[in-house]
């Protein structure tokens, strides 16, 4: 199957979160089985595109509503990604180092509905222009979630009408919501599917693609039961949809996700001799952190928001000391700017006991999943998670919270087969608990060495994800 992945982010080329990590990887995946994927991706002014040497395929005009834009459409040369990289450049939208938001501001641009809607458009000219059609266009969140409308509803595309789409809803939270005006910037449509574009009486870009995909999935189905019950007023019409919809578990690479040669580690390692190589790892990083290596690690890697429970960790290490616990704690990550002045604090007080970079660092984080214990994810929302799927490959043990895929990727240890730890709700005393349980088993050597090669041998990889992909994709062709 020929299968085109239309998308704003896609790992390492681009990316802000793990919409970035599943573009960069399904693909890869999907061609290893042996279909034809390929991704299109807008192509921004980052250094790994300045570096990249890329060949012009396609120039050309588009319209965005009374007005029109120029294109250019390139390829990377020799990519080494696993797939094709198609990118499209659009002077004055995305020349530009952010993916959605402004590096020096931290806000989001200012042109976000005229930048993606221009990319939509010019991403299905170009594929329209090409003699031979996808089986399937895939679109990811609500930057190209127009793609499935502008297909069955837009007159510039009626030759591609029949052509199969997907959408996966990364983040339900995000929208693309604006006001009914401009639905004018599209190509030219019937008045009367206006509606679709409507939702609570504003133009909805996730609405219209839930509404128009032949096929709605999500990361995950704890988070499709999560968005059914509450999707920031998109419950209702996910509910409508349902039929079509379901919940596909992300993966993680396991070619960029191998502690035997990750290129980043102190000392490489695998199952059989995880010991050895976890006790390096580790010892390198409490050195570089000034933590106690024989106390149990937990580290936190991820965005610093409430979303992620972040604001939670703080009150988390203040009373765990305060208790006696005997642990380290570790933070990688950076997010809202109260709590950068919260962690900074924390350092200062807690020495020795706690630390942070506040900062987005791959290298490091490569480190940490292989030099802890335990990674903590007390998420209040968690589409996924790639993060405990991560740290289980490197035998660091996860303790999260039970919402969405973290529900569906970590049994507790109380249950049958388990080997994490998990609380249900989001509070600080079902937290320390929670910690206090993974300390009592880092001092039982035996069963907390026997748990580590447990979560190592466990597969998560994309080879298992990508075939409930591709028989999804069969279903429609």
């Amino acid at each position: 199957m020929k299968i085109v992945h239309i998308t704003a982010e896609c790992y390492p080329v681009a990316k802000a979160g793990g919409l970035g990590d599943v573009a960069g990887a399904l693909p890869k995946y999907l061609n290893m089985a042996g279909d034809e994927a390929s991704v299109i991706l807008p192509h921004y002014h980052n250094k790994w595109l300045q570096d990249a040497e890329t060949e012009l395929l396609h120039e050309g005009d588009a319209p965005l509503g009374s007005t029109s834009f120029y294109y250019r459409v390139s390829r990377l040369k020799n990519p080494q990604l696993g797939f094709e990289l198609i990118l499209i450049d659009i002077p004055g939208r995305f020349d530009r180092p952010g993916v959605y938001l402004d590096p020096w501001s931290g806000y989001p641009y200012w042109d976000e509905k005229e930048r993606f809607f221009s990319f939509q458009i010019a991403a299905l000219d170009w594929i329209q222009a090409q003699e031979e059609k996808p089986d399937v266009i895939h679109s990811h969140d609500h930057h190209t979630s127009l793609v499935p409308f502008m297909l069955t509803k837009s007159h510039r595309y009626q030759s591609m009408k029949s052509v199969p789409t997907v959408l996966t809803i990364h983040n339900g939270e995000y929208q693309g919501r604006y006001d009914m005006g401009s639905s004018s910037l599209l190509p030219e449509f019937d008045f009367y599917n206006m509606g679709i574009l409507d939702w609570g009486g504003a133009f909805n870009s996730l609405a219209a693609g839930i509404k128009t995909a032949w096929k709605v999935t999500t990361v995950s189905k704890g988070y499709l039961g999560e968005l059914k019950a509450y999707c920031h007023g998109l419950e209702i019409l996910l509910q409508q949809e349902s039929p079509k919809t379901s919940g596909i578990l992300n993966g993680i690479d396991n070619e960029v996700w191998d502690p035997a040669t990750d290129k980043y580690l102190a000392d490489n390692y695998s199952q059989r001799n995880y010991k050895v190589g976890k006790g390096a790892n580790k010892a390198f990083l409490c050195d570089q952190f000034n933590l106690d290596p024989e106390k149990p690690l937990f580290s936190f890697i991820g965005r610093l928001v409430r979303e992620k429970g972040a604001d939670l960790i703080p009150d988390l290490i203040k009373e765990c000391k305060a208790l006696g616990v005997e642990a380290s704690f570790l933070v990688l990550g950076t997010g809202e700017p109260y709590l950068h002045e919260i962690f900074e604090d924390l350092q200062d007080n807690y020495t020795g006991y706690f630390d942070s970079r506040l900062e987005y660092n791959e290298e490091l984080a490569h480190r940490i999943y292989a030099g802890s214990d335990y990674l903590l994810m007390p998420s209040r929302v968690e589409p996924c998670g790639l993060n405990q799927l991560y740290a289980m490959r490197y035998g660091t043990i996860p303790v999260v919270r039970k919402t969405g895929g973290l529900a569906d990727t970590v049994i507790d240890r109380r249950e049958e087969d388990g080997y994490g730890f998990v609380f249900d709700n989001f509070n600080l005393d079902e937290a320390i608990t929670a910690i206090k349980r993974g300390v009592e088993l880092f001092s039982k050597k035996r069963l907390f060495d026997a748990n580590r090669r447990y979560v190592m041998d466990l597969d998560f990889s994309w080879v298992k994800a990508a075939e409930n992909y591709r028989t999804m994709y069969k279903t429609m062709n």
